[in-house]
């Protein structure tokens, strides 16, 4: 499978979102990739305090969500869209899975919330399984991925090929200058894609907006924790890369054996 990842900028409002996810699929599908991941949260946009997002609603967040599908039919590209979602009990944090033809597979939710967000979503309760293209997917979600393996096992011991991780580790105003991924004096978050990758022998693709200050890199991992490829800090765009699913075998997570760990 051909997967293209996405640094795209912060979205100004839910349409400069909407803008920025034609332009980089069309990027996406010029290169022959099969599915696109954006950041998390990318429709409105994530709620860092340096930001102005506007404010999601049910009837525009079906809006964007009905937009992009249409965008996925209309260049023939599965695409993950990470954006807020209403329930009856409030705001979920999810990533959607919709299909080459624009039809919605459905969708990951955040269920290991940060301690900041809080406030701002509710948590998940279920894990879930994709499929586009005949290779089977997973998703986790930015702090669930970096400080909850058992996430990405979960998906790993199920068949996933890859798991993609939608994430925020940026900001515009202040942070580190990174210059050398993986580099020991770096933030923790690339040596965690490398061990969510090696300890499951599967894919890990980790998906950043392009921002001044960035803690992490637009990632892929491979099976063996090595990065084939990530995006540049700060540079918008996307990174395309061929994935080899007959070397993602699952081989460590699927001899977990979690009987030894009961009480």
């Amino acid at each position: 499978m051909k997967i293209a990842l996405a640094s795209p900028p912060f979205p100004k409002s839910i349409e400069d979102g909407l803008y920025q996810i034609e332009k980089l699929v069309k990027q996406a599908k010029q290169q022959n990739a099969e599915i696109i991941c954006f950041p998390e949260s990318y429709l409105p946009g994530y709620p860092a305090e340096e930001f102005t997002v506007e404010k999601s609603t049910p009837e525009n967040m079906q809006a964007a969500l009905d937009k992009v599908c249409a965008i996925a039919a209309a260049n023939a590209i599965a695409i993950i869209i990470p954006m807020d979602w209403f329930i009856a009990d409030g705001i979920l944090n999810v990533a959607f899975v919709i299909s080459q033809t624009g039809e919605v597979l459905g969708y990951q939710t955040k269920n290991q919330l940060d301690p900041t967000e809080d406030n701002t979503w509710i948590p998940g309760t279920e894990r879930n399984i994709f499929e586009v293209n005949s290779v089977k997917l997973g998703i986790t979600i930015c702090h669930e991925g970096f400080r909850y393996p058992e996430s990405v096992r979960w998906a790993a011991i199920n068949d996933a090929k890859i798991v993609f991780h939608p994430q925020c580790t940026a900001s515009n105003k202040n942070g580190p200058q990174l210059s050398e991924w993986g580099s020991k004096d770096n933030p923790y978050y690339e040596k965690a894609m490398m061990m969510r990758a090696m300890e499951n022998t599967i894919y890990f693709a980790s998906v950043n907006y392009a921002m001044r200050f960035q803690e992490s890199a637009t990632s892929l991992i491979a099976p063996d924790g090595k990065c084939v490829v990530y995006q540049t800090y700060g540079e918008e765009g996307i990174i395309v890369a061929d994935i080899d699913t007959s070397i993602a075998s699952g081989l460590l997570a699927k001899r977990f054996k979690p009987g030894l760990y009961r009480n």
